[in-house]
């Protein structure tokens, strides 16, 4: 995509996530031109973590790969511009993209930098038989107890998806106060197999905290966090059997107060009290979804979902007001990223797949 394009897209996400209730999120490397989006994050009013995806190892994936030395100095100069831009609603992170695309020295140097200014790091990590295995024969221990012995973890790392964990590899979380962020539409869309791999009970249970995430437009689909409260109250329910497993208030946590704890933000947000941000959003109750209305948290995570959100919050500024936002024209703003999708289409040759019905 051009800047243009990823403007325009960029605004469209935070659309679909401030209407639907996330004030803040990570952006773990995929914007290409921070700058470009800059006046986006700012006329929204929303809290955004960015960093620049680094790799200095092959990988099959199309990914921005540097050699070592220049991926640790663009880190660093991605840092210096961005960390708090725009002040506290802007924060830069080091964002490898996985272990598997990273040297040793490259996760080393990057955690460093993270302590170094303050900040935080974010890559994708799962583990399972397969991946021990190879972690295994290529360097002699499961793939979370590698990222601790090359001092890859601690209370400043967020682990996206971390599926398929041993008990020790939990441990080893818990040991290192390593946080985690668990997409439960993700792997329920990719059929990655919660019920071998999915261990948020257990994660939980050991202090590890949680958040929660919605992964890429096309592994996911929606950017709407209550119905991410909801798969991941009733997911492990069905998979382990045991319908006492991720409460509603846990799945409400999740999105609220482990979700700023995992990101480092925990005395700043994620609850109502004195001293922290005014980051607040109103649901609307008298909504069918809502009736009858004796436990508010059961209908929120098992009956709603992001539609009856009625007015959002972000430090005091009031960014959706009675299920509006002023800061983009939605219906202008739709036209144009169908055009971005169609002309993109065009330019690479690639076309979506219409499905096996014909459209009419």
């Amino acid at each position: 995509m051009s800047e243009v394009d990823e403007y325009h897209t960029s605004l469209l996400a935070i659309v679909e996530l401030l209407k639907n209730g996330t004030v803040c999120f990570v952006d773990p490397g995929s914007t290409k031109f921070p700058d470009a989006c800059l006046q986006a994050y700012e006329d929204s009013g929303v809290r955004i973590i960015l960093g620049e995806c680094v790799t200095d190892r092959a990988f099959p994936w199309n990914l921005p790969r540097y050699p070592t030395e220049e991926a640790l100095s663009r880190t660093k100069s991605f840092i210096g511009k961005y960390d708090h831009r725009l002040g506290d609603r802007l924060r830069a992170w080091a964002m490898p993209f996985s272990a598997e695309s990273c040297s040793a020295g490259l996760l080393r140097g990057l955690k460093k930098l993270a302590d170094e200014h303050g900040t935080g790091l974010t890559l994708h990590h799962n583990s399972g038989p397969k991946p021990r295995e190879q972690y295994l024969a290529e360097h002699g221990l499961p793939p979370t107890e590698y990222l601790e012995a090359i001092g890859a973890l601690g209370p400043n790392v967020l682990l996206a998806h971390a599926l398929g964990l041993d008990d020790a590899e939990i441990d080893c979380l818990a040991r290192t106060e390593t946080s985690v962020a668990m997409c439960p539409s993700t792997a329920a869309k990719e059929g990655r197999g919660v019920r071998e791999h999915g261990r948020m009970p257990e994660l939980l249970a050991k202090g590890v905290k949680v958040a929660l995430g919605s992964d890429s437009a096309n592994s996911s689909n929606h950017l709407d966090l209550v119905r991410s409260m909801n798969l991941a109250a009733i997911q492990y329910k069905d998979a382990r059997q045991d319908t006492g497993l991720i409460p509603a208030e846990t799945a409400l946590e999740l999105a609220t107060l482990l979700g700023a704890q995992a990101f480092g933000l925990g005395d700043q947000l994620g609850s109502i009290e004195a001293g922290k941000k005014a980051d607040l959003v109103l649901f609307d109750t008298n909504r069918p979804e809502w009736q009858a209305l004796f436990n508010p948290i059961n209908n929120l995570v098992y009956s709603a979902d992001g539609r009856s959100v009625h007015t959002v919050i972000v430090d005091g500024r009031v960014v959706v007001d009675a299920y509006r936002q002023s800061f983009v024209h939605e219906a202008r703003l739709f036209q144009k990223v169908q055009e971005i999708g169609e002309r993109l289409q065009a330019r690479t040759g690639i076309t979506f797949p219409r499905g096996r019905w014909p459209m009419v």
